[in-house]
């Protein structure tokens, strides 16, 4: 959601004849000067670059004054996928505690409006570091500070009691590795699009290593530089909270660390912002994280393994969303690349479980 990442505006503004995908400008326009204080018509609408599930948008008033609007993708989702009325009530309970995110400003069920929910935030400005030219853009300094600021964020997220942000009830507290397990290989059998035998292999392997959950915080589940707004050396927002509930906040210390490659390693992904080098160590950050949480950290290549397979079916999912027209046009979407990321997030897991 920064300015390095909002392509130009597809849309003038209301009544034009070429919104974005996933854009109704007359219908939208209305509810927003409606239900949102001070917007001044017309708006302009442009479709935030990146991102292969929920949509977002950058909406700008005749003021300037810039919004984000969240809406899931297009066409056939799975079922009690994007929720955009869970995704707005987690955005603004978080923000009664010291987490960084946006100030959510309005919360639209009304499908007749733009022909599914969505959600409106303030917009945050600065840099989401995607990938690794990004990340080479500003100083080392400011990225190591800019890394030692995320995992001080996870820990302080991890800290937070969900019933004083009024969260207790988002999900069931205990066994979240193994409703993870149950959910996400429902998925994997709903949306693969070819069959994986290391994806079958890992999740019974994961399935008969569980760890005993040591308390209950909010997991994120998405928690990576690519979904956090910084600038001047810190987090200044964490987006994208559709996966987050309530469980083991490991599985988050997991997953940073297998987003968190070093200059020299392979990506299990298309790039990553870390290989622009600067950043601290992934042991600096795993110690930096034990020391703030209280939390023993020695179990964490089991949580590593969970992500990357847990991973391999989300990517799996937007394959199949892609293949199925879900996400807009595919012409320039290399499929192949999805099916590879795939492969390689399987064996990964398999590696972390040693076998």
């Amino acid at each position: 959601m920064s300015g390095e990442d909002i392509g130009g505006p597809e849309d003038p503004g209301k009544g034009s004849t070429t919104p974005p995908l996933g854009i109704e400008p007359g219908p939208v326009t209305d509810w927003l000067v409606t239900n949102i204080e001070g917007v001044t018509p017309p708006l302009s609408f442009s479709l935030i670059a990146g991102g292969h599930s929920n949509l977002t948008y950058r909406v700008e008033d005749a003021g300037g004054r810039a919004l984000v609007l969240r809406r899931p993708p297009t066409g056939h989702v799975l079922a009690t996928a994007h929720d955009m009325a869970r995704e707005h009530r987690i955005v603004s309970a978080v923000g009664l505690s010291d987490v960084p995110v946006p100030t959510t400003l309005g919360l639209c069920t009304d499908d007749s409006v733009n022909g599914a929910p969505f959600y409106v935030m303030d917009f945050v400005d600065g840099v989401v570091l995607h990938d690794e030219e990004t990340a080479a853009a500003i100083d080392e300094a400011e990225r190591r500070s800019i890394g030692f600021h995320m995992v001080e964020v996870l820990a302080q997220l991890h800290s937070v009691d969900p019933d004083e942000v009024g969260l207790g009830d988002l999900a069931r507290r205990e066994g979240y590795i193994a409703r993870q397990l149950k959910r996400w290989a429902r998925q994997w059998e709903s949306s693969k699009t070819r069959e994986l035998p290391e994806m079958d292999e890992s999740h019974r392997l994961l399935s008969e290593r569980l760890p005993e959950q040591v308390g209950t915080a909010i997991v994120h589940g998405d928690f990576r530089l690519g979904n956090m707004i910084s600038g001047g050396g810190r987090v200044k927002a964490v987006l994208d909270w559709e996966l987050c509930t309530l469980g083991d906040a490991m599985a988050d210390v997991g997953y940073l660390m297998n987003n968190w490659v070093s200059p020299g390693e392979l990506p299990s992904g298309t790039s990553s912002p870390t290989l622009a080098g600067g950043f601290p160590s992934r042991q600096e950050l795993l110690d930096r994280y034990a020391e703030l949480s209280g939390r023993d950290v020695g179990q964490v290549d089991y949580y590593r393994a969970f992500s990357y397979w847990r991973l391999a079916a989300i990517v799996e999912g937007v394959l199949n969303r892609y293949m199925h027209g879900a996400m807009g046009d595919v012409e320039d979407v290399d499929l192949d690349l999805f099916r590879s990321q795939v492969e390689i997030l399987a064996s990964s897991a398999m590696e972390f479980l040693g076998s």
